[in-house]
């Protein structure tokens, strides 16, 4: 598709500086750009690699003042970038299947009218499925569970029984909810796996990543509440309350009866033991493992997370730690240059010297 620079700038309601006729044939990141194509930059500081990119005009925030090529100025550089990447590639239009004659569906089942059900979907005893949901293909929706409007569950999926899905969620392939949870007692020398007699309940609006996994509660529910995104591959164990808005980045594992206040960051790999408590808009770090519950607002990082400027020092520190060794060793020599003019064989070591002689050996060495 063949657009005008002045035309994309009408578009995304941008102002245009330079030549409003540049023919554009499509758009692509900074890195990948080529003639005829528009690229992004989002600050001054892309301007270097700007230099260095092929493309023919580039979409920039309203104070971006260089002048390398033909440029859009707007508002919100991601989302402009957006509309100009759909113009280029209008998303595939829906094809309404209504129920597949080849999906599984049982006769109890409430399914709305505008309901999409792939064929070799699953639909099980007394589900309730309300308007605009999408089913696709190999899923599975066990007994008892309901599904709020508009929302959308890909390929593989499975729901366990009794799982409530609020409306406009997504849920990706491959993902499970209402799967056991991992709660085992001891007894006569066997683990005995504990009640599973809860379900999942996702709020409105809560997005699923593909491979994730939510386990039931033992006795009551485990939530994710309203605008909550989870990531690909991330576990979220048995009995946990996750609050409104969070994110939980990818590989993160909660463990069991954990809760979270809202708006809380977990960026990826975090590790969180089971029972403690994330205050509403705490940040922890990647591959923070947290061990103690987590005041509202705090950033942790680190393992066993603490508060990130503490980490910081420390971290500072410990790359002293070959300077200071070397210190260190020099200290030892002199102590042992004194000792031996003083004729004091014993007792005034400072320190080893960190495992390459014992203490008996350093002053031959120093």
């Amino acid at each position: 598709m063949l657009t005008t620079l002045a035309e994309l700038a009408a578009l995304v309601e941008g102002r245009l500086v330079g030549d409003g006729s540049v023919a554009i044939t499509g758009a692509a990141s900074l890195r990948d750009a080529e003639p005829g194509q528009i690229t992004l930059i989002d600050g001054e500081s892309k301007s270097q690699r700007l230099q260095q990119s092929r493309a023919s005009a580039v979409l920039a925030p309203r104070d971006y003042t260089s002048a390398e090529m033909p440029v859009i100025l707007v508002d919100d550089v991601h989302r402009a970038f957006a509309i100009i990447i759909v113009h280029f590639h209008p998303p595939r239009q829906i094809q309404h299947v209504g129920i597949s004659p080849l999906a599984a569906v049982s006769p109890s089942a409430q399914i709305a009218d505008g309901v999409d059900v792939h064929p070799f979907a699953s639909i099980g005893d007394d589900v309730v499925i309300e308007s605009g949901c999408t089913i696709h293909s190999g899923v599975h929706v066990m007994a008892g569970s309901k599904i709020g409007r508009d929302t959308t569950i890909f390929s593989n999926a499975v729901l366990y029984e009794d799982t409530i899905v609020g409306p406009r969620c997504t849920i990706h392939a491959n993902a499970v909810l209402g799967a056991y949870g991992f709660g085992y007692g001891f007894a006569d020398g066997r683990h005995v796996l504990s009640a599973q007699l809860g379900n999942v309940i996702l709020g409105a609006d809560v997005e699923i990543g593909a491979g994730s996994t939510v386990d039931r509660g033992t006795y009551g529910p485990t939530v994710i509440g309203e605008g909550t995104k989870i990531d690909d591959l991330v576990m979220v164990a048995h009995n946990c309350r996750l609050g409104k808005h969070n994110m939980l980045c990818s590989q993160v594992g909660v463990a069991g009866s954990t809760s979270t206040g809202d708006y809380v960051t977990m960026a990826g790999q975090v590790g969180v033991r089971d029972h403690v408590h994330i205050g509403s808009r705490a940040v922890l770090g990647a591959m923070a493992g947290i061990t103690n519950d987590v005041p509202e607002g705090a950033r942790m990082i680190g393992i066993p997370a603490t508060p990130e400027r503490e980490q910081k020092i420390k971290q500072a520190v410990l790359s002293k730690l070959p300077e200071m060794r070397q210190q260190l060793k020099k200290l030892q020599r002199f102590v042992d240059q004194m000792a031996a003019r003083l004729g004091v064989s014993e007792g005034l070591s400072v320190a080893g010297d960190g495992g390459e002689n014992p203490p008996d050996q350093q002053r031959a060495v120093a």
